[in-house]
């Protein structure tokens, strides 16, 4: 069965320098996008993600085409906007922590996706859909045609998981982020938020808080990503506990580590395995990914995978 992911997918100008953004010189290109990242790491593992957005007839909407094409993402819930622009986004090179970013978004094709469009979507065939934080942001329409991609999810029975990925810069307000986000993780299945997005969104301070606040509102599975700690999972009605990270020898670029973590997490619950192997699996794609630069060029394949489950590091 097919897995929806929902996202933006955008250009990647990569540093091939350190230094200020303004004053790069060299950059190389590739694709970015956190549910664009889940596609591909969904699709190494040999599942079918079904990527659902807006592109635009430009350069930078063909080569994302092309980059979908090249990691066996379906297209058929891809919308086409010949005459509008695709977004795309600029990533510094550090030493360490995170690297800047600047983005190019706002009025991208993508953002102008509707509720009408999702309407006219044929999802025969899908068994799952996967959704962050970032999509409903852009724009009212956006959030309209993630709400409604929900109630047709649910309409057909499909489990949905939902990472909040949190970017406070693409709201009004905090108040009103957390008051949407939380109203779309209402009734989900599975919920991966990181612990400082967790506080954010529910106020409470540890792990359990977090999970016991978004069980009352009848989400199943939670998991609450610790970053270097490792991991925090519940099942409602169920077990819980705390898993060690996936030690990783260098880290080379956090950004995507919870995307890998995602495409883990997702996974392994669409072919039945239990939270805890659910969780097992997203902590250690995560750490595989922070030792790769590009956001997604270092999400493994199924052979990959196992051999760092076997050795238990990176």
């Amino acid at each position: 069965m097919k897995i929806i992911l929902l996202g933006e997918a955008m250009g990647l100008f990569m540093a091939e320098e350190t230094g200020p953004l303004s004053q790069v010189e060299r950059f190389r290109a590739a694709i970015a996008g956190a549910e664009y990242n889940v596609a591909v790491g969904l699709a190494r593992l040999g599942h079918e993600p079904a990527y659902c957005t807006r592109l635009g007839g430009d350069p930078m909407g063909l080569r994302i085409r092309e980059g979908m094409a090249a990691n066996s993402i379906d297209q058929s819930l891809c919308l086409e906007a010949p005459g509008e622009l695709t977004g795309f986004m600029l990533k510094g090179s550090t030493l360490e922590g995170d690297p800047d970013i600047a983005y190019y978004r706002k009025g991208s094709a993508a953002s102008r996706i509707t509720a009408h469009d999702i309407d006219k979507l044929d999802l025969f065939g899908c068994g799952r859909l996967h959704m962050t934080g970032i999509f409903p942001a852009l724009s009212d329409s956006a959030l309209a045609a993630a709400k409604r991609l929900a109630s047709r999810a649910r309409a057909l029975d499909l489990p949905i998981s939902f990472d909040p990925n949190l970017r406070p810069q693409l709201w009004p307000g905090e108040k009103e982020m957390v008051r949407t986000l939380n109203g779309l993780a209402e009734g989900v299945e599975t919920i991966l938020p990181g612990i400082g997005e967790g506080k954010t969104l529910t106020g409470q301070d540890t792990p359990e808080g977090v999970a016991d606040y978004y069980h009352s509102m009848g989400v199943k599975n939670v998991l609450v990503k610790l970053g270097g700690q490792g991991s925090f999972w519940s099942v409602k009605g169920g077990g819980s506990g705390y898993a060690p990270a996936v030690q990783v020898t260098k880290v080379v670029d956090t950004v995507g580590a919870g995307d890998g973590f995602a495409a883990g997490v997702v996974s392994a619950l669409a072919e039945g395995l239990s939270l805890p192997e659910a969780n097992r699996r997203g902590l250690a794609i995560g750490a595989i990914q922070v030792s790769h630069k590009s956001d997604n060029e270092g999400l493994p394949t199924r052979e990959q995978l196992e051999e760092v489950l076997r050795a238990g590091r990176v």
